[in-house]
């Protein structure tokens, strides 16, 4: 370990010691600090500590150092997501793939692979890292330990991260990044996605309330797509987005969508109690007074509720699910609604699903 590294461990533990010094003074009299208190409380301590070393020690015996990068760097090991912020931070980087803290890979835009410096110095580090995202950054604080083996969350830059450990070999964690600044059909035709011709359609799909279902591999773009179509959804229509974790961003596009609500999953306690699934989530959409329901990926029992709604007066609903063609779409979502236990005859179900979807949109990787 180089003496910059030692020097940033050290920080980075007499900062802790300092804030939870601080938190239970505060908890004793009931009060607490803002995290923009926390963060200002942590430069100030590693500013002060900088200043005490270097009137300590000779300047010649002094690494060269820049004081700002420590600053930041500290901070993000206590208050932020650690190393793995300097990579979030990286335009280039659509995707992150850590396996225990030394095997990091990340995707670039261009579709290249980088192996790139590791984000932690222990497996146990990054396992402490995913645990702060979960407790400091999820709208609902979650868990990550032998008995919630598995988070999935987004990050406060709208990117999603999943993260795993007792049931790996080592704990894992991937994150993938969305492009809030690709969010029209327009913006998609200049990438080349598609065509005037592709782009026309789809605009016309949505502007008609036609009920579409989002289909492809992963990794081939659906949310994206959906974004860009529920941005073409009129202002005064109200619009109840359900997830697992939220990804679509219309809160980036609040100008064009004045009227939503987003709904998101949640797993059960400890004692196994509180779990609210796509399913519930999906029947609370309907008692929202939604013009369309937008479920952000299909994969189980909420695809009942969700195609009831589109067949019931909710024209212009859309989703995503996962499939390797459009005709493996229509036998996956009887088989989804066989999962809510309806008891229906599979030929109601066919007629169901037959009357509610209207187009299917495959995207190939």
């Amino acid at each position: 370990m180089t003496s910059e590294s030692q020097m940033i461990r050290s920080l980075t533990e007499l900062v802790a010691d300092v804030l939870a010094d601080q938190r239970l003074r505060l908890d004793a009299n009931d009060t607490h600090l803002s995290p923009e208190q926390e963060i200002e409380t942590a430069k100030n301590t590693v500013r002060a500590e900088l200043t005490r070393l270097a009137a300590k020690r000779p300047l010649d015996t002094w690494p060269p150092i820049d004081e700002e990068a420590v600053v930041r760097e500290v901070v993000a090991q206590v208050l932020g997501l650690g190393r793995l912020e300097a990579l979030l931070a990286d335009p280039e980087v659509s995707d992150i793939h850590v396996r225990g803290h030394d095997s990091v890979w990340v995707k670039l835009r261009d579709g290249r692979r980088e192996r790139r410096r590791a984000i932690a110095d222990s497996d146990e580090e990054l396992i402490s890292l995913i645990r702060r995202a979960g407790t400091r950054f999820s709208r609902t604080e979650k868990r990550f330990d032998a008995g919630t083996p598995e988070l999935n969350m987004q990050l406060p830059d709208g990117s999603r991260l999943f993260a795993v450990m007792e049931v790996s070999t080592r704990p894992s964690l991937i994150v993938r990044r969305h492009r809030f600044e690709l969010s029209s059909l327009d913006e998609l035709r200049e990438r080349d996605v598609f065509d005037h011709e592709v782009q026309s359609l789809l605009a016309a799909m949505v502007r008609s309330r036609r009920n579409i279902v989002i289909a492809g591999g992963t990794g081939s773009g659906k949310t994206t797509l959906l974004r860009a179509l529920l941005n073409e959804v009129p202002q005064n229509e109200r619009i109840v987005t359900i997830e697992d974790a939220y990804e679509l961003g219309l809160e980036h596009f609040a100008d064009r969508h004045p009227d939503y609500d987003a709904l998101q999953s949640r797993s059960a306690n400890i004692e196994g109690e509180g779990e609210v699934t796509l399913a519930d989530l999906t029947r609370m959409a309907l008692r929202m007074d939604p013009d369309r329901v937008i479920v952000g990926e299909v994969r189980g029992a909420e695809a009942f509720p969700m195609l009831m709604a589109m067949s019931q007066g909710n024209n212009g609903s859309m989703c995503t699910m996962h499939a390797d063609g459009t005709r493996s779409v229509f036998p996956k979502l009887a088989a989804y609604v066989s999962m809510a236990s309806t008891g229906l005859p599979v030929e109601t179900v066919n007629v169901i699903v037959a009357s509610a979807i209207h187009f299917v949109v495959f995207i190939e990787n």
